[in-house]
């Protein structure tokens, strides 16, 4: 099945949901930065929060960051989203191993310790619109719960789940995020925290074999969920060799010059697909000549 999110509303509006299933897309991460379990972990429930955040954003060309930093080995994780369903990101440190928590789990929120997460929004204005707020438990999904109730002034709650295989490969990712619209009745508040008790492992449905629009049913069903679009999601870098080329113009003559100097082809990676781009002697000296400072 290939990997797609579910935008949807309940309770007749008062409730908008997404939910998603991102397996192909944290399997794409783990190949591109070689990324040890728990980082897969720590990446994968990042990508997959970009990408229905990412969604959420109405205009063609706007775009989401989400940034963590944190005081643990993995040291952070930056993550970029579309409004299309594109997402892709790294890991600051992608092999750190570490022991499973108390619950047995892969302990993402022992990787990334205490920090700041900050949630980015290019939306065509001169200034970005920028959310910050500190990791709560640094487990991912909560910390986007807290990030949405005091930044966004947004009741919601979101769930977030990357399960591994043996072989170490992702055998199932996905999650939702479910928000109270302004006005919502505490009646469908109460009831819907409670409904939400019953789910107890987001990766857990997904291994199942539930779809989002099951899961969406099985938490929302009783409020009379209703499916509104379905979309694709992927691991998608835009990143080309004429980037590239414009990112080298911009370091200036006298940086391509001594690039020139050490009179070997150099390799410029991009940090978010890890792809390198070899550049010879020869196009460096092209550049050079189209340099303007």
């Amino acid at each position: 099945m290939a990997d797609y999110i579910i935008r949807a509303t309940a309770a007749q509006g008062q409730i908008r949901a997404f939910a998603a299933t991102t397996k192909d897309m944290v399997e794409a991460a783990r190949c591109a930065h070689n990324t040890s379990p728990v980082a897969t972990a720590a990446l994968g429930r990042l990508l997959t929060a970009g990408a229905m955040m990412g969604i959420m954003m109405k205009g063609e060309e706007d775009i989401l960051t989400i940034k963590i930093e944190g005081n643990g080995p993995i040291e952070g994780l930056t993550v970029t989203a579309d409004s299309k369903g594109n997402v892709k990101g790294y890991v600051f440190n992608p092999s750190v191993m570490l022991p499973p928590n108390a619950k047995g789990k892969l302990d993402v929120g022992g990787a990334l310790g205490l920090g700041v997460l900050s949630v980015i929004k290019d939306v065509g204005l001169k200034e970005p619109y920028i959310g910050q707020t500190i990791l709560v438990t640094s487990e991912i999904a909560e910390d986007l719960t807290y990030y949405f109730a005091t930044s966004e002034q947004t009741p919601s709650s979101v769930a977030l789940g990357v399960l591994m295989s043996r072989d170490n490969t992702v055998a199932q990712a996905g999650g939702f995020i479910l928000q109270m619209m302004p006005g919502a009745d505490d009646a469908v508040i109460d009831r819907l925290e409670q409904k939400l008790k019953e789910v107890t492992s987001i990766t857990a449905l997904l291994d199942e074999g539930k779809t989002p629009e099951m899961i969406l049913e099985h938490v929302l069903g009783e409020f009379g969920l209703e499916i509104n679009e379905q979309l694709p999601t992927q691991f998608f870098c835009n990143c080309t060799k004429a980037r590239v080329e414009k990112a080298l113009l911009s370091v200036g003559k006298k940086e391509i010059q001594e690039m020139i100097d050490e009179g070997k082809t150099i390799e410029v990676n991009c940090h978010f697909c890890n792809k390198n781009y070899a550049f010879t002697v020869e196009e460096l000296k092209e550049l050079l000549s189209r340099a303007v400072r």
